[in-house]
């Protein structure tokens, strides 16, 4: 584990020397992330959002037919949430605080229950499909004192502290609801403090981030849960710097409508949509109407699907590992 913390160490210091970043460089990479993390978070916690339509409902403030108001309140919310982190400007992990882990949990059950937001739990949980026994309610104020004392005056270094308090956080469950999430935005919080790039727990690694969490709770064996949580970091941060390394890309002159896409591609809309949902073609940006915009290079994506399918009889599971 030494070596992987020592090469995140070395990634951290070539990070910090690109350092300072143009402002419209850091709007841009923040307004991916809140996406991309309300995405991926709320994902592991069974949303059905897709990664398009969680950014029409935070970006454009539209319903998605056919999903719940629950799934539109978790995206919109964990949006909020992520904002509020990512604003915070924090001097050091030190001043995270019971205020702020509350406040957190707060805004992410506002209006899904807000009974409960924001305080801590006074029933007994269990996590659905574990056989983890969780802390008794009475005992859960002071074992989060106890976790924000730790919190404050660890000698670990940020990734260390990160990823452990994560773990804490989840064995505590201190809330009724949005514990993992929670959870991962103050991870994310104390990784934003100490200057790293937040971590994505990407959805492909739900089953294997949730049991090494199980694992670790069952039998105090932690190996594979830090090796994946310090993997991820190490991922952000080499993501990071390869977007900064990157030279500016032009903007495509004209972006094609799905209408146009249908026409050159010689697909139905019907179809065009249904890969889009099952995120085979990716959408550039949406139209202040909320219409998806394709990049002219989805005409070749479009047609090497169809290629695949025939040819090797591909299912589009089987095409989504390959793409």
């Amino acid at each position: 584990m030494k070596d992987i913390i020592e090469i995140i160490k070395n990634k951290k210091t070539k990070f910090d020397a690109l350092k300072p970043f143009s402002k419209t460089f850091l709007t841009n990479i923040e307004d991916w992330y809140k996406t991309e993390l309300t995405y991926t978070s709320n994902a592991i916690e069974g949303n059905t959002l897709t990664r398009q339509e969680t950014a029409i409902v935070i970006e454009k403030g539209l319903t998605i037919e056919g999903k719940s108001i629950t799934e539109h309140l978790e995206a919109i919310n964990h949006a909020k949430a992520y904002e509020y982190i990512s604003s915070m400007n924090l001097e050091n992990i030190k001043k995270i605080n019971k205020q702020i882990i509350l406040k957190i949990n707060e805004i992410i059950l506002q209006n899904i229950d807000s009974q409960n937001a924001g305080l801590y739990r006074n029933i007994p949980v269990r996590i659905a499909g574990s056989t983890v026994v969780l802390p008794n309610p009475l005992k859960v104020p002071d074992l989060m004192d106890r976790f924000i004392d730790w919190l404050q005056n660890s000698k670990k270094n940020p990734p260390e502290i990160a990823i452990e308090a994560h773990f804490k956080f989840v064995s505590i469950h201190p809330f009724i609801d949005g514990n993992g999430r929670t959870a991962r935005l103050l991870m994310n919080l104390i990784l934003l403090t100490s200057g790293y790039p937040p971590l994505i727990i990407f959805k492909k690694n739900r089953i294997y981030y949730i049991n090494s969490i199980e694992k670790g709770q069952l039998t105090g064996d932690l190996s594979d849960y830090e090796y994946f949580m310090f993997k991820a970091i190490e991922k952000s941060l080499d993501a990071r710097l390869d977007l900064i390394k990157q030279p500016t890309i032009k903007t495509p002159t004209k972006l094609l409508k799905i209408g146009e896409l249908a026409k050159e591609t010689g697909e139905t809309i019907h179809t065009l949509r249904y890969w889009t949902k099952m995120e085979l073609l990716k959408v550039t940006k949406y139209s202040e109407g909320g219409y998806q915009l394709y990049s002219p290079d989805v005409i070749k994506q479009a047609k090497k699907i169809r290629k695949l399918q025939k040819e090797k009889r591909l299912t589009l599971a089987e095409l989504k590992e390959i793409i």
